[in-house]
């Protein structure tokens, strides 16, 4: 069965990946992008691959008015993918750039699902919420704690509301995939750069740098986003199956270990 599905953050990386791979797939696909120039991007490249399926539109998280319009678009699969990273040493970030972070990835997440659920509920359309979420829902590396802290409270966000809306028959599901090479990740921690300051801060920049290419440099922080947007595509339209999907497998044992390990640290 065909689905109409709306993806946020459609624009790059795995949301473009996704929409297109829906699209191919049979679905009804309504591509978001954060601004302009990203749609008329998008529509190219859909235009280019012949995808009549596929209709893009803008969705910046933070719009008023590009929020009301897409929750009132027609569809049954509400993806939430949009987000962004502002990484950085916790004790010293400045609390404007987490506020910004939590605006678009938590809170602008929950202004759209609620509008589309309540959309839902009247017209009594059992439909499904799928959140993006990561596996730094589970673990929390240093220096990216602030991104982190967003996909804890998308995950227990998902979690709670999956319990709620069962009596409705509206779904709920978060995919949670690796370190895969789309460049967000590196994207999140040059943000930094921007205001770490060795005159200012005690962190230096030097550390921050040591650091953060500890956790990314390395094969198996850079994996083929391919592999992640088959799974999407495999599991965003799906009427059964895991409530949680962490991928790839190796991703998920090193979410398993983290947390047997978090249980006997110490101070």
């Amino acid at each position: 069965m065909t689905r109409k599905i709306l993806i946020t953050g459609a624009g790059s990386g795995l949301g473009e990946g996704a929409a297109i791979g829906l699209a191919r797939k049979g679905h009804t696909v309504i591509a978001t992008a954060e601004s302009w120039p990203q749609v008329t991007a998008l529509r190219d490249r859909v235009t280019a691959q012949r995808l009549q399926n596929v209709t893009v539109t803008k969705l910046n998280m933070l719009d008023e008015y590009d929020l009301a319009h897409a929750a009132r678009l027609d569809f049954d699969v509400l993806v939430n993918n949009a987000g962004i990273a502002e990484d950085g040493p916790l004790a010293e970030i400045p609390i404007t750039l987490v506020k910004r972070n939590f605006e678009v990835n938590v809170f602008s997440c929950l202004d759209l699902s609620q509008r589309v659920i309540r959309r839902w509920v009247d017209a009594g359309v059992k439909g499904k919420v799928v959140f993006i979420s990561s596996i730094v829902a589970l673990v929390s590396p240093a220096m990216i704690g602030t991104y982190c802290a967003t996909k804890h409270a998308l995950q227990a966000m998902a979690e709670s509301m999956q319990e709620e809306l069962k009596e409705f028959g509206i779904q709920i599901q978060t995919i949670n995939p690796g370190p895969f090479f789309t460049g967000f990740n590196e994207r999140g921690v040059e943000a930094a750069y921007r205001w770490l300051d060795d005159d200012i801060n005690f962190t230096s920049r030097a550390s921050y740098k040591a650091q953060t290419d500890a956790l990314l440099d390395k094969p198996e922080m850079r994996l083929d986003p391919k592999d992640m947007i088959e799974k999407m595509v495999e599991l965003i339209p799906e009427r059964t199956g895991p409530f949680r999907t962490i991928f790839p497998e190796e991703t998920a044992s090193w979410a398993t270990a983290a947390e047997l390990a978090m249980i006997d640290r110490t101070i």
